[in-house]
């Protein structure tokens, strides 16, 4: 079993930065891949971005893709994302999701992919 716990997240001004971390307990995220989706108030959860286990390949949402950058640290078990430039249509609560490692490929847009998810972390961008 993974635990992941979201951090890092809080009120910006627009144009503004923000790193999001993604720590993982119980077993070590470096086999794993690892997504982040948002919930924006009154809309359902998309996909942001996501990161195979070995960090070679990422994955952007056409809404953040140039301004979110994706990154992990298997020594610390922990994956980053970098969020620049960030818009008022970026607030939204941000979870941190992990998918167990898999023969099969592995489709990370899509939120059935994944099997342990955190709590979120609220990041509102102020105009």
């Amino acid at each position: 079993q993974v635990q992941l716990i979201e951090s890092g997240g809080g009120v910006v001004q627009a144009g503004g930065s923000l790193r999001l971390s993604c720590a993982a307990s119980g077993r070590t995220l470096s086999r794993y891949g690892v997504g982040w989706f948002r919930r924006a108030p009154g809309k359902a959860r998309e996909f942001a971005a996501a990161i195979i286990w070995s960090g070679e390949s990422t994955w952007y949402g056409n809404s953040v893709r140039g301004r979110f950058t994706l990154s992990r640290d298997n020594a610390k078990n922990t994956v980053y994302l970098q969020m620049n430039s960030l818009k008022v249509e970026d607030t939204a609560v941000y979870y941190c999701a992990a998918a167990d490692p898999r023969t099969v490929p592995w489709r990370p847009l899509f939120e059935y992919e994944y099997d342990y998810w955190g709590q979120g972390t609220q990041v509102t961008v102020s105009s």
